[in-house]
């Protein structure tokens, strides 16, 4: 006897996948909204047996970010902030400025030193020691790329032969200015087309005004967090720890 031909009868996977179109029971709202599933009883038309599914919603409802309905579980301005997160931490081990150093040399600072730090960001900046511990405070906060090149400036400046000079102006230009560089520094229209106009006849003051754009930058965003931060703290108390023992 063919089962197809029972009055009622119809397949289990065509239960299955059938979708309720129809208005949501009230009791039934709460659990939505929590993604939750259950159990529940489905009759079949013209038997007295009852069968049971399951309502995976979860698996049904793709993940939701918490301002936006979407594919993912990420907004798409958040993905921006990572990937350039992820391309600042991508700083080209084989940098062609070579004649900055990974760190300059200096003496230790005593405590004073250090407490004149806090008191303007032109003492931290014509500090030696100063300028390589707010420089590992920015690398921490991915944003070393403004002191490498505010560095990169200052020995530009120091610079009298003249194909030294070009090298030198190209090499900054190709690694701080240029949209493609992975250490591109925020610099605004103006003074970015005035460095493409006195690329064709490089000084060694070319970038002066988006050195100053720069500096400025790091006085007014990174300097305050640096002096809060826990690295500049355990400097001073560090350093008087060490004066008290003495």
């Amino acid at each position: 006897m063919c089962l197809r031909r029972r009055s009622g009868y119809r397949p289990p996977d065509l239960i299955h996948a059938e979708i309720y179109a129809g208005p949501i029971p009230a009791e039934r709202v709460g659990e939505l909204v929590m993604g939750g599933g259950r159990s529940e009883a489905s009759p079949l038309s013209g038997t007295g047996e009852r069968r049971s599914f399951t309502t995976t919603q979860n698996s049904q409802r793709p993940n939701a970010c918490c301002f936006c309905w979407c594919c993912c579980c990420s907004c798409s301005w958040n993905e921006e902030e990572r990937r350039k997160r992820r391309r600042r931490r991508r700083i080209s081990q084989d940098t062609k400025m070579e004649t900055i150093p990974k760190c300059e040399p200096c003496t230790k600072p005593s405590v004073e030193e250090i407490m004149l730090w806090s008191q303007s960001f032109d003492k931290l900046m014509r500090n030696p020691a100063g300028r390589n511990v707010f420089r590992e405070f920015l690398r921490m906060e991915y944003s070393e790329e403004n002191m490498l090149f505010w560095l990169a400036c200052e020995d530009l400046k120091q610079e009298l032969n003249k194909s030294a000079i070009e090298d030198k102006a190209r090499f900054i230009f190709e690694d701080y200015i240029s949209v493609l560089s992975p250490k591109e520094v925020s610099l605004d229209a103006r003074v970015r087309e005035v460095i493409n106009k006195k690329m064709r006849d490089p000084t060694p003051h070319m970038f002066e005004d988006a050195q100053l754009q720069i500096y400025t930058l790091m006085h007014r965003d990174s300097y305050p967090r640096f002096i809060s931060s826990n690295v500049y703290k355990s400097l001073i108390n560090g350093g008087s720890r060490t004066s008290s023992e003495s």
